[in-house]
């Protein structure tokens, strides 16, 4: 009996052995294809210097759909097709124009519109300046103190997070919600610190909303770049009583056609298990949206072209999604959730990568303790590529609409540190990217896919 015990054991030991040396090798042909034989850096340059910005309902978005699509249509999939939903078509018009008004004295700063903000009237507005740092200082103001004034949102990103992203969020309900607030209280316009770490010159867009606020009550919001943000700051401690001026001519046209681009390669075991990898379309209109989100739509295009060299077939059915409208209403993940639900779609995976091409170091996972602990199981896999992060946290904001029974979903993590002095900014653009940082966040996705696809989820 002890015998056929340890016989068994050996036999275990020696199947293990080999399908995780069959994964290591597996590893190392991922990453070669996606370091030498890659498509995704080329891409990229054509979405950002040959189509430039996104915005959702712009021509720039649409030739962005025709794009990819034509270039999916090459990656061997089983079909490329286009899911229609119907977008925002938010536009920014001439360019934005601020100055301090101390005294005598126009001191010019760099601002522009938030997304889904109003306009100014044609002479633009001026008025006296309240600084606040939260919303609930806002509130503890009250109407008295604010009413007929410009309130100026200074809570700058918390520097201590080395996850810069938790000092993103937080300092996000400002932006978000600033105006919307300020309205309640009679302001007449909001002006908001750009969400980013360091000090330049480089105003920040970002998408902000009026809720439930009457039409007649929406008033003006827009980003101040955070050296115009700290030179208003000690302007107003030296003058309270100083007037700030800006002008921008923004509007919000009725909705229009658009797509998520689609990509998909039937299982050859379990066809009706999915797993989804994309990112987003769309970009905001200072730039090209290099990193946000451009990176996380070629890497997820290359994670189809990685599989393609290697001949490798997925037992699950495997999409590419890139979805559109993220950035201004996420109309394009909640339209392929709508259309999966008609259809009676499992998905068991989706990845999403929305966090800038920098180098990788690891994933974030929504998964129950029984998946979680499965796939912490392969990161010593990732160890010798340097990806060692595998936390619990959120996988990313087209994906979260997802709701099959069961399903994990992960948000590819990249080096944080310099994502935020290019998020929404007019210096977001394709020189921004380093060809290899964005190879290896696409070898690193493809491997994770492998991984699920080889093991699939409890």
């Amino acid at each position: 009996m002890k015998r056929n015990f340890l016989l068994a054991l050996l036999f275990v030991n020696g199947v293990t052995l080999f399908a995780q040396n069959k994964d290591e090798q597996f590893f190392k042909q991922i990453y070669s294809s996606s370091l030498t034989n890659s498509k995704c850096y080329s891409w990229l340059d054509h979405l950002s210097n040959k189509i430039g910005s996104r915005l959702s309902g712009s021509n720039g978005a649409q030739k962005a759909v025709e794009y990819t699509k034509s270039q999916m249509e090459t990656l061997g999939f089983d079909k490329v097709y286009l899911q229609e939903v119907m977008v925002p078509h938010w536009v920014r018009g001439e360019k934005e124009t601020a100055y301090i008004h101390d005294n005598k004295t126009k001191t010019v700063v760099p601002i522009c519109a938030l997304g889904g903000s109003i306009a100014t009237s044609k002479n633009g507005l001026e008025a006296e300046v309240i600084e606040v740092h939260s919303l609930a200082e806002l509130k503890d103001l009250g109407t008295d103190k604010v009413k007929g004034k410009i309130v100026f949102y200074n809570r700058p990103m918390n520097p201590d997070n080395i996850d810069t992203f938790d000092s993103y969020f937080k300092a996000g309900d400002q932006r978000r919600s600033g105006a919307k607030e300020a309205a309640k209280y009679g302001a007449v316009g909001t002006i908001v610190r750009s969400l980013n770490l360091r000090l330049d010159d480089f105003p920040h867009a970002g998408g902000q909303n009026y809720g439930d606020l009457p039409k007649d009550q929406y008033i003006p919001a827009a980003a101040i770049s955070t050296n115009g943000a700290e030179l208003l700051s000690k302007s107003l401690k030296k003058n309270p009583n100083l007037k700030f001026y800006f002008k921008q001519s923004c509007q919000t046209l009725p909705d229009v056609l658009s797509y998520n681009v689609v990509g998909e390669i039937k299982g050859t075991e379990h066809p009706e298990k999915i797993m989804v990898v994309g990112g987003h379309l769309d970009s905001w209109d200072l730039a090209d949206g290099s990193h946000d989100d451009g990176a996380g739509v070629v890497q997820s295009m290359e994670v189809m072209n990685i599989f393609k060299n290697l001949n490798y077939k997925p037992k699950n059915t495997l999409r590419v999604v890139l979805f559109m409208n993220e950035e201004n209403g996420g109309k394009g993940g909640a339209k392929y959730e709508e259309l999966s639900k008609q259809n009676g779609e499992n998905h068991i995976f989706a990845l999403e990568s929305d966090s800038g091409g920098f180098t990788p170091r690891g994933f974030s996972f929504e998964a129950n303790d029984v998946n979680f602990k499965k796939i912490q199981a392969y990161k010593n896999l990732f160890e010798p590529y340097l990806i060692h992060s595998f936390t619990i946290g959120e996988g990313g904001s087209d994906i979260e609409h997802l709701t099959s029974k069961t399903i994990v979903k992960a948000g590819l993590k990249p080096d944080p540190q310099r994502y935020f002095d290019y998020h929404h900014a007019a210096n977001d653009k394709f020189d921004a990217i380093d060809k290899r940082e964005l190879e290896l966040g696409a070898a690193t996705m493809t491997a994770l896919i492998y991984m699920i696809d080889q093991n699939g989820i409890e």
